[in-house]
C-alpha cells in the first residue's frame, strides 16, 4: 500500500520525510515568531508600551468619534488605511484557530500570538456592542482612502462608519464576526475565563441578529464594501461557519441541532475548493469533521466525507485531482494575491491531518487511500516555497531569509517613518513613495505577500499590488501552519 501513497502523491521519499528539509525547527520557529510580528504593522489605535514594530505610531485615535462610538482599535486589512471587518473578522477567526490546534507548538510566540488575537477581538467587542441592534462593519470610506498614499499616523481621508442593522443586514460579516469571538474565546478560556465568557455570550448575540436578520452586507452596502471585500459566496457559508465555531465553543446542543437542521439548506452539500475571507465552505468541513473523527459523532460523517472531496481535489493522481500547481510546485488559485489561499489550504491540509491521525483515519480519494503524513508533506511544500524554497530563492516573507521583496505595496511600510519624518506628508504628497525604486525603509517583518505568478514569476514592483500586497488574511492561517513544523521538524 505504501507504494500507492507515493504514486497519488507524486513525492519522492525525501519530500515525505521531514529529516531532509530546507529549513532547521529554528527557521520555523523564528518564521512563526515573524508571521505574527507582522499584526503589530498592522495595527490601528493607540500602540501599547510593548509595540516591537517601532516606526509605527498611534493611529485613528477619533475612529468612530463623530457617530459617537468608539471604533479606536482593530487592523488595517493591507496596505491602505481602511478598517473592514469582513476580513478583520476572518483574520481573527484563523489566527484563533491557528492557536487552538497548533498552540502547543508555538512555545514562546503564544503570547504574542494571543495578544494578536486580542487585538482583534477587543475592537471586535467594540463593533458588536457599541449599538444595540447593529454590527459596526467598516471605518473609513476605501474610494477616498485609495486615492492617497499617507501613512496611517497622517491620516486625513474622511473616516466614515458604517453599519448592518435590522433594517440594512449583513449576515455573512455578522456570522464571521460571530465566529472570531467564539473561536477567541476558546482560546482564552483558561487563561483569561471572564474575557472568554464575555467573547462567546457576545459571539451568541452576534450570530442571532445574523441569522434572524438575513441579507448580504454587500448589498446593504454597495460601493463601500465591493468591489473591496464583495461577499461574492453570499451569507449561507457563513451562517454554517458561525454556527459551527459557536457549537465547538459552547458545546450547547442547540448549535447541533441548528446545523442538522439547516446544513443542507446553508451548503453542507457543495464542495468547494478554495478556502477564503469570502467563502468559508471548505474551511466548515473540515470543522465539523472533527466531530466524527474524535468523537464519532454520526451526524458530522457527511463532513468528513466533503472534506475528503476537498483534500483529494489537492492531491496529485487522485480521481478527483483538480487543483492547480506552478512548476515550482505552489498552488495557484488566483492572479491576485493567491498566496492567501496557499496560507489557508496548508493550514486546512494540517489541520485535517491532526484530526485524521486522532484515530488512524485516512482521507478517501476513489478507490484509493491518503494518509496523515502524505496531507503534511504536500503542505510543508508550500510552506516551504513561501519561505523560499523555490524557483526564484525569494522568500515571499518580509524579513525572513536572506532574499525577500524590498518594494512592498504598504502605505506606512513605504514611507517615511512619521519618528523620521515627523512632519505631515499629504495626500498627493505619497505618491513619490509608491513609484519610487528605493526599497521600502520601514521594514514590515513578517509580511506575506501576495506571491508570485503561475510560472513561478515575482515582480518586486510596488505598484504591482496583486503580487506585492500584504494582507492580515494571508498570515493569519501561516501562523498555525508554520507553528507545526516549527515543533515537528528536525535535522539531520
Amino acid at each position: 500500500m505504501a507504494s500507492s501513497h507515493m504514486n497519488i502523491l507524486g513525492l519522492t521519499l525525501c519530500a515525505l520525510s521531514l529529516l531532509c528539509s530546507a529549513f532547521t525547527f529554528q527557521d520555523y520557529s523564528d518564521a512563526l515568531g515573524k508571521s505574527i510580528l507582522f499584526f503589530e504593522g498592522q495595527r490601528s489605535g493607540r500602540l501599547p508600551p510593548n509595540q516591537q514594530l517601532t516606526w509605527r505610531g498611534n493611529s485613528g485615535l477619533s475612529d468612530g468619534s463623530s457617530y459617537h462610538v468608539d471604533l479606536v482599535g482593530g487592523y488595517y486589512d493591507a496596505g491602505d488605511n481602511v478598517k473592514f471587518g469582513l476580513p478583520m473578522a476572518f483574520t481573527t477567526t484563523l489566527l484563533s484557530w491557528s492557536v487552538i490546534e497548533f498552540g502547543s507548538s508555538m512555545q514562546n510566540h503564544l503570547e504574542n500570538a494571543k495578544a494578536a488575537i486580542r487585538w482583534g477581538t477587543d475592537y471586535l467587542l467594540k463593533a458588536s456592542t457599541a449599538t444595540p441592534g447593529a454590527l459596526y462593519v467598516q471605518v473609513g470610506d476605501p474610494n477616498m482612502d485609495h486615492h492617497c498614499w499617507e501613512r496611517p499616523e497622517d491620516m486625513d481621508t474622511p473616516r466614515n462608519v458604517y453599519k448592518v442593522s435590522t433594517q440594512n443586514p449583513g449576515s455573512d460579516v455578522a456570522a464571521e464576526t460571530a465566529a472570531a469571538l467564539a473561536a477567541a474565546s476558546v482560546v482564552f478560556r483558561d487563561s483569561d475565563p471572564s474575557y472568554s465568557t464575555k467573547l462567546l455570550k457576545t459571539a451568541m448575540k452576534v450570530f442571532d441578529f445574523a441569522d434572524k436578520y438575513r441579507g448580504s452586507y454587500s448589498d446593504s452596502l454597495n460601493s463601500v464594501v465591493c468591489p473591496f471585500y464583495c461577499s461574492y459566496s453570499g451569507y449561507l457559508d457563513e451562517l454554517l461557519w458561525g454556527a459551527s465555531w459557536l457549537h465547538r465553543a459552547s458545546q450547547n446542543s442547540s448549535y447541533l441541532a441548528y446545523i442538522q437542521s439547516n446544513g443542507h439548506i446553508l451548503g453542507a452539500d457543495d464542495d468547494d475548493y478554495s478556502f477564503s475571507w469570502d467563502d468559508k465552505r471548505a474551511g466548515t468541513k473540515v470543522l465539523l469533521s472533527k466531530g466524527f473523527l474524535e468523537r464519532n459523532t454520526q451526524e458530522f460523517q457527511l463532513y468528513k466525507a466533503h472534506s475528503d472531496n476537498y483534500i483529494c481535489s489537492l492531491i496529485p493522481g487522485s480521481s478527483s485531482f483538480q487543483a492547480q500547481y506552478t512548476a515550482g510546485g505552489l498552488f495557484y488559485k488566483a492572479s491576485e494575491s493567491n498566496l492567501q489561499y496557499v496560507t489557508t489550504t496548508a493550514f486546512l491540509l494540517l489541520t485535517y491531518a491532526k484530526y485524521l491521525s486522532s484515530n488512524g483515519g485516512v482521507a478517501t480519494c476513489g478507490s484509493s487511500t491518503v494518509k496523515a503524513e502524505n496531507l503534511i508533506a504536500l503542505a510543508k511544500k508550500q510552506v516551504d516555497y513561501i519561505l523560499g524554497d523555490n524557483p526564484a530563492k525569494m522568500s515571499y516573507m518580509v524579513g525572513f531569509g536572506e532574499r525577500y521583496p524590498q518594494h512592498v505595496h504598504h502605505r506606512g511600510s513605504s514611507l517615511p517613518s512619521i519618528h523620521a519624518h515627523p512632519d505631515h506628508i499629504a495626500c498627493n504628497d505619497g505618491f513619490q513613495y509608491l513609484y519610487s525604486r528605493s526599497p521600502n525603509p520601514n521594514v514590515l517583518t513578517g509580511a506575506i505577500l501576495g506571491g508570485p505568478d503561475n510560472r513561478d514569476n515575482f515582480a518586486d514592483d510596488r505598484n504591482n499590488y496583486q503580487q506585492s500586497e500584504p494582507a492580515t488574511y494571508i498570515n493569519a492561517p501561516f501562523v498555525g501552519a508554520v507553528a507545526f513544523f516549527s515543533s515537528k521538524t528536525t535535522t539531520n
